[in-house]
């Protein structure tokens, strides 16, 4: 394999790594302590009460996602509004740079994500109200 090929593969299999480790890990340890409770439940055993509060504040963190995603989205998108800024601070005003464009690409990338976080904001309080 050729290095046009090998450091980007490489680069972005060690993004990925970092990126699912631990999303895997965290939702493993979740089964296996649902798995757990279950087996408790159908041996009979009674639940202790600090366990079953434990268990209701994570799931009372995990729902509040919308308002996670409309911090990740507003982040992004003042990050890229800062790469555009850092783009016309380091070349000036000068659109036929080469230092603008380079800019721009970090800068639609995060303005991109950032505005999918916004619209899934957007979703879920939508769909919180409705439910409520």
């Amino acid at each position: 394999m050729e290095a046009d090929v090998f450091v980007p593969f490489v680069f972005f299999t060690f993004l990925a790594a970092v990126i699912l480790v631990p999303v895997l890990a965290k939702e493993r340890t979740k089964r296996s302590a649902h798995e757990l409770i279950s087996a408790a439940l159908s041996r009979g055993q009674a639940l202790e009460p600090s366990l079953v509060s434990q268990l209701t504040q994570n799931m009372l963190d995990e729902g509040n996602r919308a308002r996670k995603s409309l911090g990740n989205g507003v982040i992004l998108l003042a990050l890229a509004g800062g790469f555009v800024a850092a783009g016309f601070l380091i070349d000036g005003y000068d659109p036929d740079g080469d230092v603008i464009r380079g800019m721009a690409v970090p800068a639609v990338l995060l303005g991109t994500v950032g505005l999918a976080f916004l619209l899934l904001a957007i979703f879920d309080y939508a769909t919180k109200k409705r439910n409520a």
